[in-house]
């Protein structure tokens, strides 16, 4: 009798505390949910580049010589005409003076010999002397002419050389570090043949390459019209320039060049993009990323990238149903947009997806969903 009273004592313990436990019932989260829009999606990517000047000219020393006298600061602005170097001049001063003497004395021979014929045509008209006589004389008369002939040209060459001693810029633009001193003999190896170089920095060049792939998306969008070439009138204004410390610089330029072929050892074509540098801030030889728009995604599915998970290389997302219940879908993604991904499959325009708090959340919950904006980090 001890027995059974003591076990339905337990029988109605346990009765009541399971039906506490199934009372106890957690209310729905409030949690923020992002919801899909399809959208036309702009794809960038980003090459590395070089930078250099519209015009980056070399200054070489066209004769060889004695570097005399540096006429500029290294690194300043300079005009061009400007003298930039002379070239001991004495030998060349010289060598003017040896063919002004040779073509005083050609022309002297030449006198001499016009002469000459001048006193033998009326002998030979009247049979004086002979027809070979006249011939010979016509003949020293013409050689005599072409030695004045050729002692002019040497005389030309020979001030052209001198010319060549004064080195001018040859345009407007900035200057760097010399590569020859005061003294160093110049114009040959193994002392440098270009001087230095003359940049026109008012705007600036970046060469990158592309992949054979990216190359056809950007020609697509580029080249929609039928023209071999682009030009800077019908290209677009829409390419940024990336510095090395991640900032972006306030001008944005255009593809002005692509080059005639694909390298067949890399598999990548060159390309040129031309940027306003107004101030002079950019400085050729720097490397910068070229962020490029290759194409534009049409009712394109974006969500933030913190929204994914991943496991085993598979991705999903945690989606709130008309009811209000999270379920688990498995997505396909594409490309990444600065902080989102672009989703090919698993789920809707429409969709509200988990934003925050995803490591809390299991299918099946009931939620109470808050929709709000995203709000990036990254610069588009």
């Amino acid at each position: 009798m001890k027995f059974s009273i003591y076990a339905l004592f337990c029988s109605a313990l346990l009765f009541t505390s399971c039906k506490e436990k199934q009372e106890i019932k957690l209310p729905p989260q409030k949690l923020k949910v992002f919801e899909i829009k399809a959208q036309t999606v702009p794809v960038y990517r980003e090459f590395v580049g070089q930078v250099y000047g519209k015009s980056d000219i070399p200054i070489r020393a066209r004769v060889e010589g004695f570097l005399e006298k540096i006429h500029f600061k290294e690194g300043s602005t300079v005009k061009k005409g400007q003298l930039l170097y002379s070239v001991d001049p004495d030998p060349f001063k010289q060598e003017v003076a040896t063919q002004e003497s040779r073509l005083a004395q050609s022309k002297t021979n030449l006198i001499q010999k016009e002469s000459d014929l001048e006193r033998v045509e009326p002998l030979a008209e009247i049979d004086a002397i002979s027809k070979r006589e006249l011939d010979m004389a016509r003949a020293q008369r013409d050689a005599a002419r072409s030695e004045v002939k050729a002692a002019e040209a040497s005389l030309k060459l020979a001030k052209i050389n001198l010319g060549y001693t004064d080195i001018y810029s040859p345009l407007n633009g900035l200057i760097g570090k010399t590569l020859a001193r005061q003294g160093e003999f110049v114009g040959k190896d193994p002392n440098p043949v270009i001087l230095n170089t003359v940049s026109r920095v008012d705007s600036i060049r970046v060469q990158f390459f592309l992949s054979e792939n990216d190359y056809l998306l950007i020609a697509r969008e580029y080249m929609a019209s039928k023209e071999e070439k682009f030009s800077e009138e019908d290209s677009k204004e829409n390419i940024q320039l990336i510095f090395s410390d991640k900032t972006v610089y306030e001008h944005k330029g255009h593809v002005d060049f692509i080059d005639r072929n694909v390298d067949p050892t890399t598999g990548a074509i060159l390309l040129q993009a031309s940027f306003p540098n107004p101030d002079g801030f950019i400085r050729p030889g720097q490397f910068a990323r070229v962020k490029i728009n290759i194409r534009n995604a049409e009712n394109a599915l974006l969500v933030p990238q913190k929204c994914l998970t991943e496991l085993q290389g598979g991705y999903s997302l945690f989606v709130v149903n008309d009811k209000n219940i999270v379920e688990n879908k498995a997505v396909q993604v594409g490309l990444s947009v600065d902080d989102y991904k672009l989703i090919k499959s698993g789920v809707s325009s429409g969709d509200r997806i988990i934003l925050d708090g995803i490591q809390k959340v299991r299918a099946g919950m009931e939620v109470i969903p808050e929709v709000v904006e995203f709000e990036s980090r990254k610069e588009k």
